[in-house]
């Protein structure tokens, strides 16, 4: 079991990105909550040694996405629509961010685990290749049909 200062340092280091990992995944808050506290529940069980600050990085990302696909899994889930709304949560955004986010809302999950790790996260395909356990190439295919798909989604060439 992981001490209390372990697990607070990866928090602090970790917590938006797998809110933000959740939202686009979940689309509703309390879910993204729960699965925020799932994660954090693994890693203080976990007996993972981590080489260094990335794979430990790349742990919380491959625990995020499998939390997410477990609970979009659930048999309830399947069966119940939220009330919430991904609008009420992100109020603050620009019309124009708010686009954005919904036309990479409605990508298929490959895709979107892709575009999010690259263009929000910064890493490289290599590295998601690593992180998603699939080669090299194929990241590069996901990137390229998911830069098509938002380009035809947002309506032309503005969005590159």
């Amino acid at each position: 079991m992981r001490s209390e200062q372990e697990v607070g340092n990866a928090i602090e280091r970790h917590s938006d990105m797998i809110r933000r990992l959740c939202m686009i995944h979940l689309k509703n808050y309390h879910d993204t909550q729960d699965i925020f506290q799932t994660v954090y529940l693994k890693y203080v069980l976990s007996s993972v040694e981590f080489e260094n600050e990335e794979h430990e990085k790349a742990w919380f990302i491959r625990v995020t996405l499998n939390a997410c696909k477990d609970l979009l899994k659930d048999f309830f889930h399947t069966r119940v629509v939220s009330m919430d709304e991904l609008g009420e949560q992100s109020s603050s955004f620009s019309s124009d961010n708010m686009e954005v986010l919904e036309a990479v809302q409605s990508l298929p999950p490959k895709y979107k685990n892709v575009v999010y790790l690259h263009f929000y996260e910064g890493y490289t395909a290599p590295e998601i290749g690593k992180i998603l356990g699939k080669n090299v190439n194929t990241i590069y295919t996901y990137l390229t049909r998911s830069k098509n798909m938002l380009r035809e989604k947002l309506g032309g060439e503005g969005y590159e």
